[in-house]
C-alpha cells in the first residue's frame, strides 16, 4: 500500500506547495457509500477496499504534488499544473474515469464512486487556510447535492455556504467579545489530596445560551481552519492566568491542551517564547497535554517543535492514552512528563479486569520511562482506592472537582487539598 500523509502532514505540503508556487490547486474526494462495504463484509474488506483506492489514486495521479488521507474514507490530491478551471476539471474528469471499473473485495464488485470538492488559488494574497477551507466547504457541497457530485470554488469567488459562515462569525465574535474563558479542573495528589495543579478547559459564554461546552464553537475552528488562532487565545490566557495566580502568592502549574495543527505552525516557538517573556512565567509552570493525534504522524517538524518545546522547560504529557491509536513507538521515543490514563479505563476500573491490566501496564510504560502515571476520570471512592492500591499517585476527576472559572479555582488553591471532600464521602458511605 502507498503511505500517504495523515490530514497534519497533508497540510504542511500544502504549505510548501504555497510557498513556492504562487497559483495551485487542491482536490478533497470522499468515497460514496463506502459504509455499504463495511456493512455487507468487515472492516478487513473496508480496509482493502481503502488500500485500492489509495493505490490508484496515486497511480492517477503522478503528477500531483501531494496526496494525503484526510479522514477515514477522504483522501486529498494538491496540484502545481492544473491551474485553471479547465485544469482541474480534467483532473476530476480522469479520476471518474478511471474508476469506472470495479473494485473486486471478497470476488464481489465495487464501484468507487466519489464527491468531489476543488478550491484554486489565482491570488497571491489568499493564504493556505483559506484554501483549505474552501475546498472542504465545496465538498459538503457536493455531497449535499444529489444530481452534482463536483464542485470547484476559487478565491476569486470565495464561496461559503451561509451555515458556514455563521459558524466562523460566531467564533470569530467569540474570540473578539471576550466570550470565551478558560475553567480549571484541579490536579490531585492521591496520596495528600493535595491540588499541585490545574487544566486548562474552554468555556463560551454565549450571549444567548449562557455558559457552554464550546462544541460548536470547534467544530467551527476546524472546519475553517482557525484552530490555531482558538490555541493561541488559549494558551496566552493560559500564561494570563498563571500570572494571576503569582499575584495572589500561588505558583502552581497549568496545562493546556495543544491541537495537533499548531505543531505544524512555524509560529509555535517564537509565540511561547514571547508568552513566557511577557508574563514573566518560568517555563516548567507551563504543562502541555498532546492528543493522540499527534503519534499518527511521523513529521520530523513535529518532532522538531516538541524537542525545543522541551527545551524550553515546558512539560509535555500524553492525554487521553488509550482512548484511540497510541503508536508506542512514538511514546518511547518522546521526552514525556506524564501520561493521562484515559477516563474510559478509570470508569469501570471496578468491573473490568482489562482495564486494570491497561492502567498497570500503563504505569510500567511510565516507570521505565521515568515519567508520571496520572489517571483522569476519577468519581467514586472505590476507583480512587483501586488507583492508590496500584501506585497511581496523580489524577484528576468530579470526585474532587469539575471544571471551574477561575476565581472558584483560586478559593480551591487557598483551601489546599480536597481531604475534607474525601472523608467526607468516606464517613457518609459514599461509595
Amino acid at each position: 500500500m502507498n503511505e500517504i500523509p495523515n490530514r497534519y502532514h497533508f497540510i504542511e505540503l500544502i504549505e510548501k506547495t504555497a510557498a513556492k508556487k504562487n497559483r495551485f490547486s487542491v482536490m478533497f474526494m470522499d468515497v460514496m457509500r463506502f459504509s455499504d462495504v463495511s456493512a455487507a463484509f468487515d472492516h478487513k474488506s473496508g480496509d482493502e477496499v481503502l488500500l485500492q483506492i489509495v493505490n490508484h489514486i496515486c497511480a492517477i495521479f503522478t503528477n500531483a504534488c501531494a496526496v494525503g488521507r484526510l479522514s477515514g474514507d477522504i483522501f486529498g490530491v494538491v496540484f502545481d499544473d492544473a491551474v485553471s478551471d479547465k485544469d482541474i476539471r480534467n483532473e476530476h474528469a480522469r479520476l471518474i474515469s478511471h474508476f469506472k471499473s470495479p473494485l473486486n473485495v471478497n470476488n464481489t464488485a465495487f464501484i468507487a464512486d466519489f464527491n468531489v470538492g476543488a478550491a484554486i488559488r489565482k491570488s497571491n494574497d489568499s493564504d493556505v487556510n483559506t484554501i483549505i477551507s474552501l475546498a472542504e466547504s465545496a465538498l459538503r457541497k457536493s455531497k449535499s447535492n444529489r444530481h452534482v457530485n463536483f464542485t470547484l470554488l476559487t478565491d476569486e469567488t470565495n464561496e461559503n455556504h451561509g451555515k458556514g459562515l455563521a459558524l466562523k462569525a460566531d467564533l470569530t465574535r467569540a474570540l473578539n467579545n471576550e466570550e470565551l474563558e478558560l475553567y480549571f479542573q484541579p490536579k490531585v495528589d492521591l496520596n495528600s489530596y493535595q491540588i499541585i495543579g490545574g487544566e486548562c478547559l474552554l468555556r463560551w459564554n454565549h450571549p444567548l445560551d449562557g455558559v457552554v461546552f464550546p462544541g460548536t464553537l470547534l467544530q467551527a475552528a476546524e472546519s475553517y481552519n482557525m484552530m490555531n488562532e482558538l490555541g493561541y487565545w488559549t494558551l496566552e490566557n493560559a500564561f494570563r492566568s498563571l500570572a494571576m495566580l503569582r499575584q495572589e502568592g500561588f505558583d502552581i502549574p497549568i496545562s493546556v491542551n495543544l491541537s495537533p495543527t499548531q505543531l505544524y505552525d512555524p509560529r509555535l516557538l517564537p509565540t511561547l517564547r514571547k508568552f513566557i517573556r511577557d508574563y514573566d512565567i518560568e517555563a516548567n509552570y507551563i504543562e502541555i497535554e498532546l492528543t493522540e493525534d499527534v503519534m499518527l504522524t511521523n513529521s520530523l517538524l513535529v518532532k522538531r517543535q516538541l524537542s525545543e518545546i522541551k527545551a524550553l522547560g515546558i512539560s509535555l504529557s500524553m492525554d487521553d492514552f488509550g482512548k484511540g491509536y497510541s503508536n508506542l513507538s512514538f511514546v518511547r521515543d518522546l521526552d514525556l512528563d506524564a501520561i493521562k490514563i484515559d477516563k474510559a479505563f478509570v470508569f469501570e476500573l471496578s468491573d473490568s479486569p482489562v482495564n486494570s491490566a491497561i492502567i498497570q501496564a500503563t504505569k510500567v510504560i511510565c516507570d521505565a520511562k521515568g515519567c508520571e502515571t496520572f489517571a483522569e476520570g476519577i468519581e467514586t471512592l472505590q476507583q480512587l482506592a483501586i488507583l492508590q492500591s496500584m501506585g497511581i499517585t496523580k489524577g484528576q476527576g468530579f470526585l474532587f472537582s469539575q471544571a471551574v472559572p477561575m476565581h472558584d479555582f483560586l478559593e480551591q488553591i487557598k483551601v489546599g487539598d480536597f481531604s475534607h471532600i474525601v472523608y467526607k464521602n468516606k464517613s457518609s458511605g459514599v461509595a
